[in-house]
Formats: structure tokens, sequence, C-alpha cells
């Protein structure tokens, strides 16, 4: 397949700290394909902008800056122009390393999130399904509205997020050669957990992680995360990397993950 050229094989820290990172820009930059949002992949920073008011549509990745205040005041102004909030993400290689400081000091709001990574040789083998859960891939536009009914009331965020969610995925394609893949869980026939699968960077990179509140705790996220991560060593993927809140800390390493680094999320909230 098209996207196998680039698996990661170096499983060092170094390198899995890195595609941690990447992964994340990668899967912004297939944002491109959508006709709602407006990507700018500059020499110093990564950074989307639209007019849907929830800030993961709006963001900021891969700043590397020299003159921080400018980058912050102008991106609060992409967001006041569009009335929008605004998302920035930092990791390990973010420039200036006290970036976080001046974001705070503009107003922006963080939240913490702990950068994993796990070898798809590792993966457990006697993971005990719920029964009655069944995990399908989601193939087509019906499946995919499902899709977004569990994964807004697991996020516990608006169903306008869903729409856009919808909207996004059908831009980059539901096909067999998709690098962005959804998966649907369905506990006796409904629809009660999502996750999905983003291939780039050379690993697989694990999102949208959810599960309706009235089925928790039955370990039907696990199997969502473990899913995925079958399909990506079939693929000949050698490691997956995913962002844990920090309530997943004590979760993914059941699955083989462990901690590399913190990501952090900073919001915009344009109040």
């Amino acid at each position: 397949m098209k996207y196998r050229n680039d698996i990661l094989q170096d499983l060092t820290d170094t390198s899995l700290v890195a595609a941690i990172e990447n992964n994340l820009f990668n899967l912004y930059n297939s944002f491109a394909k959508w006709t709602h949002v407006e990507l700018h992949d500059d020499h110093d920073m990564l950074w989307s902008i639209s007019d849907i008011p929830f800030p993961l549509f709006n963001a900021i990745l891969r700043a590397r800056l020299s003159n921080p205040k400018s980058s912050i005041e102008a991106a609060i102004a992409r967001g006041r122009q569009r009335n929008v909030p605004l998302l920035w993400w930092t990791g390990p290689y973010s420039q200036p390393t006290d970036l976080g400081d001046d974001l705070k000091a503009f107003g922006f709001v963080s939240e913490e999130s702990i950068g994993m990574a796990a070898d798809l040789n590792s993966l457990p083998q006697d993971m005990t399904i719920p029964p009655g859960l069944v995990i399908e891939r989601v193939r087509d536009t019906k499946t995919m509205e499902k899709w977004c009914r569990p994964f807004c009331i697991g996020y516990e965020w608006p169903d306008f997020v869903g729409e856009a969610f919808l909207d996004l995925s059908m831009s980059i394609g539901l096909d067999s050669q998709s690098v962005f893949r959804h998966y649907i869980g369905l506990l006796n026939g409904e629809p009660v957990a999502t996750s999905s699968m983003f291939l780039g960077a050379g690993v697989a990179g694990i999102y949208n992680v959810a599960t309706v509140p009235k089925v928790r705790r039955q370990g039907i996220g696990a199997n969502m995360t473990l899913h995925p991560l079958h399909e990506a060593r079939t693929l000949g993927y050698k490691a997956s990397i995913l962002h844990s809140s920090p309530l997943g800390r004590n979760v993914y390493p059941k699955l083989g993950f462990r901690e590399y680094c913190k990501i952090k999320q900073y919001v915009w909230p344009n109040q």
C-alpha cells in the first residue's frame, strides 16, 4: 500500500518521541482536503482556521518561534476575526521551551496529556472481550453517522462537532486505502464506543477513543484501542502512539504503551 514505505523501524526513545508529535502534525496536514478549514504549513508553525466554533478545528502546532508574542497575537486575531476558540499544542520540540508561559499570559488555559508509544510486537493476546461487543471498521457514510453519536456523548461535545467530524472524515475518505480509519463498537447492536487510527510519520496513531457513560468500566475502551492496533500490525507497522489524558495513564500501559513525553494543549476560549 502507498503509505507503507515510511514505516518506522527505529524504535529508540528519540524516534518515538518525534513520532508522537509528527503523527499529530501529519493528521492535521490531512485536513487540507477539507473545504471547511484553511490550513497553513509555514516554516515556523502549522496552523488551521475555520468558522466552526470548536478548538479542535482551529489549531496551532509545531511552533518553533523566535518571536512568540507576535505569533500568539496573530493567532488570537484570526480567532477573533472568525469568532472561534483556538487550540495550541506544545510538545518536546516546541520552541521556545517556555512557550506555555507566554500562552498563559495571553489567556490560554492549559491541559496536559501524556505522549505514549507501544511496540506492536508486544500487544496483549488475552484481552477479554465484553459479551455482546462487536467492533467494526467504518466504511460508509451511514455507519460514520452512527459513529458520531457515541463520539460526542463520550467526550461530552455538542452535536455540531460530530457533524463537522463526519464531513471531515468523508473528505479524507473511508476507503480501504485511507490513512484515517474509524472503528465503531456495538454492544448488543447499539453504538456505544469509538476509536480512530491515523497512519502517519511511520506509526499508527490512536485517537478518538470514547465510550458512552452507561457502559464504561467493562473493558470496551481497551478493546476499541486494541482492535486497530492489531490491524496496524497486520499492515506491517511496528509502533503505535497516542496522547493520553491523565485518566488513561493507568489504562494504556496494560495494552503495552509507556510514557515518553508530555504534550500540552492550550485553549484560548474567545470569551
